[in-house]
């Protein structure tokens, strides 16, 4: 049966040059960075170096990057260090189409006294900068917004939103875990003074991130330690794992986004030409090149993935992080789709090994499969 993996959103397989490179960073140079012997010193050049690499990528300084166990610690340290960290400041800002662990951060913070703002999007999943300006008070901390909607691929517009931010002086953080290195991100031309980014979604190894945190602020640590990173993320450095981020980042051509929305460009045209279906989220250039998530109206989304699954092709209802739910998408409730709509949709995200006959076959595979189910549906 072939095998085809069309669920690069939730995670992606590592290049073969980055599981080498770890390899060598799990075996031969396995030393701690913290330890002030040749084999520690040598893990803490691997460190560094790879520290560069990740600011090199947004155009930030070294000391901007702190490596984080992923993602979601990241967006867990942003809101709950700034919050504490900044006691007289009560309100933040963020969307209804967050990531998981950026909703329920602010929903705990909520507990602690804090009163978030929560924005509407329009059906594209797109964010009005006048809807930011419009919440931002004389009480406002932080605006959190996610770069690339990890369900959607709606990108948003970070630049005006980081201007009217530093314009009314708040602080301004993005989750780019799923945009990072496939949208151009450059903190010099950006108002950005925290950014969260990850290397499971590019390539590289899973349990590692990285948090750029702008020079000068000040922020609460989230974990207390032996004072690693500067003393704002303790924990030992998982060597291997920031090295495999590295060389991740590394492997990252822009001729691979070019090829990725070439695809994802077909894959939409020809999915459309089925009847009765949408396309959930931005178009063109306001779409992350590798995210497909289409409506099939009338269908259940699950039984479709569970038909391609048969075929052995690889999807998703949403969200990976949210799959094991039951519970209808925030991301497409916040869109306006109806629970009937939301629960026939799937995500197709695709990846720079994605071929052009696997396109093929799984729209081969999707017609054949959507015409079944809908033969056999109750709701017509």
């Amino acid at each position: 049966m072939k095998k085809i993996y069309l669920d690069n959103a939730a995670t992606t397989k590592a290049d073969d040059n980055v599981v080498e490179e770890m390899k060598e960073y799990l075996t031969n140079k396995y030393g701690n960075a913290s330890s002030t012997h040749i084999i520690g010193q040598e893990a803490k050049r691997a460190l560094e170096e790879s520290r560069h690499v990740i600011a090199k990528s947004i155009n930030a300084k070294d000391d901007e990057i702190y490596f984080t166990a992923g993602g979601t610690e990241a967006n867990n340290w942003t809101l709950k260090g700034l919050f504490f960290q900044n006691p007289d400041k009560k309100h933040i800002i963020t969307t209804k189409i967050e990531h998981d662990c950026v909703l329920n951060a602010s929903r705990w913070l909520e507990k602690q006294g804090c009163r978030v703002t929560y924005l509407d999007v329009d059906d594209k999943g797109k964010i009005n900068p006048k809807d930011v300006e419009d919440a931002i008070t004389e009480d406002t901390l932080v605006v959190s917004m996610i770069h690339g909607n990890n369900e959607i691929g709606t990108i948003q517009d970070i630049k005006t939103i980081g201007r009217i931010c530093k314009n009314k002086g708040v602080y301004f953080h993005t989750d780019a875990c799923q945009s990072h290195t496939k949208v151009d991100i450059n903190v010099k031309k950006l108002d950005m003074d925290f950014i969260t980014m990850n290397a499971h979604k590019i390539h590289g190894p899973k349990g590692v991130g990285a948090l750029y945190i702008r020079k000068g602020i000040k922020i609460n640590p989230l974990l207390h330690g032996g004072g690693h990173e500067r003393g704002l993320r303790s924990g030992t450095e998982n060597i291997p794992g920031i090295v495999g981020f590295a060389r991740a980042v590394k492997n990252a051509k822009s001729k691979n986004v070019k090829n990725m929305i070439k695809l994802r460009d077909y894959l939409i045209k020809k999915i459309l030409e089925i009847p009765n279906t949408q396309l959930n989220g931005a178009r063109g250039k306001e779409r992350l090149c590798n995210n497909i998530n289409v409506c099939f109206n009338n269908i259940e989304g699950e039984a479709i993935g569970s038909y391609l699954e048969a075929y052995g092709i690889c999807t998703s209802t949403g969200s990976a992080c949210s799959s094991h739910s039951l519970e209808v998408s925030h991301v497409l409730k916040a869109i306006g789709l109806t629970n009937i709509q939301a629960n026939s949709s799937i995500r197709i995200s695709i990846s720079k090994y994605t071929t052009k006959e696997e396109a093929d076959y799984f729209l081969d595979i999707l017609k054949k499969v959507v015409d079944k189910l809908r033969r056999i549906s109750p709701i017509k």
